[in-house]
């Protein structure tokens, strides 16, 4: 196969200006020339935030944290690896693009609830992905627009993009959302109606569905070259919870989008993160109710193991050598997330609304229940699970080139502060998502840097990341079976014991002198769980342990996830 950079990985020369509210000026929580009096409430939460996490400050954070916007303009569609230009690193934005409201049958916040809640646990930018239905094709995607955009203008700190929970048709579900814009409802609602697996009576896993999922695909990709919206990303969620994604379609939806990829990853690790807390102080089920198990439409290869989560983790994702890794050898880029998932929080003392969603497509606002509710699985966005992009500027457009570019890292229960990942050689250096190309035979270093938690997470501690793993991969070209959900040569190729509890640590891996194409990635627990992978010991000596059903704290089992680096030597 020819290793040029790994399909996808080129830059697109969409228009990188900054837009509407977020005209490009750095989040006045970042700026330290906004002094701590002129902030609201929740701009002073979130430079706390930062300030907790050693993020305002020399080091790492000069380095790649809070760079100003203007300083990654020249270089504004260059790739990472372009010798090292972006010496200023990126604004690293953390996020979450699966959120419900009182606009999907199961939800119950209004939109500003969940914007507030984000911007108070510290989120940059958040994704409202109500579920995808008759009513809210006909009704909910014009009404929840004006919310949506009243929400932007009461937090200018906050990106707000609309977006849908797209019932894929064939599979489970998706994240779909679209750059703001004055078409930004009428593509989403043209997309809903003719390509949404439950509007069109399409969820079974059969050939004609699967080609429906890949013709929604297509026309997003249609709507962006059109220039009726400006962008639009689809990720997948909750991967492996029914097994109805198959390992093919999954392959058909990366490379779906007629030469504009739309389809870009898949939640690592779902919402609904409180499920698995033990009864009777929680819901007792299983975290992400990932409790489920095979049915007609499920992929008959999948093992049993797969329909539960593993340290919080998607199974597709936790598994070392497994799907994820089968995407990776490929040398495309499909990458992974985290968010909340949230519909209904966990210990909240609000009800749902009256009325009639059928007829309104929306409930009634919330309303104070007088009791604190346990039997709820979910936390607000921020509040424990965490997308950080590595963003050009605060803007829409950033957040979307970040996440498509795969500058991303994941972690649960605020266990990092943050993270700094280089790969180098031959003068020249890649992040998340990029591509090193070097010649045959030079040697390669990946560098981490690692700022541990500054502060108390939202369950009143401070996490403690115990152990680091890299993780390494030969990139073996595309697969003959689309079907395929192993990699066998992607393995734990060096642990890292982190004996430090503040500050930032440096840990650095030798790759040797590099004469075949391969992929590095990273994660890291706090030590409280672990078992031996699914692959074997040679393979994940201490990965993460399979998730009991009923007794599943999230508190007390931390991890975090790096998207890949790819090296190709020519």
């Amino acid at each position: 196969m020819g290793h040029g950079h790994p399909h996808g990985h080129h830059h697109h020369d969409h228009d990188h200006s900054h837009d509407g509210a977020a005209s490009g000026a750095m989040p006045a929580a970042f700026d330290p020339s906004v002094p701590d009096e002129a902030l609201t409430p929740e701009q002073h939460s979130r430079r706390t935030l930062l300030r907790r996490a050693g993020l305002l400050g020399a080091g790492l954070a000069a380095a790649s944290v809070v760079a100003p916007a203007a300083a990654a303009a020249p270089a504004a569609s260059a790739a990472p690896a372009s010798g090292g230009r972006r010496t200023n690193g990126f604004l690293w934005l953390s996020g979450d693009h699966h959120i419900h409201t009182q606009y999907s049958s199961d939800g119950k916040y209004r939109v500003v609830d969940q914007v507030r809640q984000g911007a108070r646990h510290g989120m940059d930018w958040l994704v409202i992905t109500d579920h995808g239905s008759v009513a809210h094709a006909k009704i909910g995607v014009d009404k929840v627009n004006p919310d949506i955009k009243a929400a932007r203008a009461a937090y200018e700190d906050t990106l707000v993009f609309q977006g849908l929970e797209w019932n894929i048709p064939g599979a489970e579900h998706g994240t779909v959302f679209v750059h703001p814009g004055n078409n930004e409802v009428s593509v989403l609602k043209q997309f809903e109606t003719d390509y949404d697996g439950s509007v069109k009576g399409a969820s079974d896993s059969t050939p004609a569905n699967e080609a429906l999922a890949i013709a929604g695909l297509n026309f997003l990709a249609e709507q962006v070259q059109r220039r009726k919206v400006k962008d639009a990303l689809m990720l997948a969620n909750h991967p492996a919870r029914r097994g109805v994604d198959s390992p093919h379609e999954i392959r058909g939806w990366r490379d779906a989008g007629r030469g504009r990829q739309i389809a870009i990853g898949f939640e690592g690790a779902p919402g609904h993160q409180a499920a698995g807390l033990p009864a009777p102080l929680g819901m007792g089920r299983a975290r992400g109710i990932y409790d489920n198990n095979p049915s007609a439409n499920s992929f008959a290869g999948y093992p049993l193991e797969s329909y539960r989560t593993w340290g919080g983790f998607d199974w597709m994702t936790a598994t070392v050598g497994g799907l994820w890794d089968s995407l990776l050898a490929e040398g495309k880029p499909w990458w992974i997330t985290a968010n909340s998932d949230s519909h209904q929080v966990y210990a909240d003392t609000a009800a749902r609304g009256g009325g009639n969603f059928d007829a309104n497509g929306r409930y009634d606002d919330p309303v104070y229940a007088g009791q604190i509710d346990i039997t709820q699985g979910d936390y607000w966005p921020g509040q424990y699970s965490r997308t950080h992009v590595g963003a050009d500027g605060f803007s829409y457009a950033a957040v979307m080139e970040g996440i498509r570019a795969g500058r991303i890292w994941v972690d649960h229960g605020q266990l990092l502060g943050a993270l700094d990942v280089r790969v180098t050689g031959g003068h020249r250096w890649a992040t998340l998502g990029g591509a090193l190309h070097v010649r045959k035979g030079t040697n390669v270093t990946l560098a981490v840097d690692v700022a541990m938690a500054g502060g108390p997470n939202w369950a009143g501690f401070v996490p403690k990341l115990a152990r680091v793993d890299v993780i390494q991969g030969d990139v073996t070209g595309p697969v003959a079976d689309k079907d395929t959900f192993t990699a066998p040569t992607a393995k734990v190729v060096k642990s890292y014991e982190v004996n430090k509890s503040s500050g930032t640590v440096r840990l650095t891996y030798d790759l040797g002198k590099v004469d075949r194409p391969v992929y590095v990635r990273l994660r890291g627990t706090d030590g409280n769980r672990g078992a031996v992978g699914a692959m074997g010991a040679a393979v994940d000596p201490a990965g993460p342990a399979i998730d009991v059903v009923g007794d599943a704290d999230p508190w007390r089992d931390l991890w975090f996830y790096s998207n890949p680096v790819w090296v190709l030597p020519s």
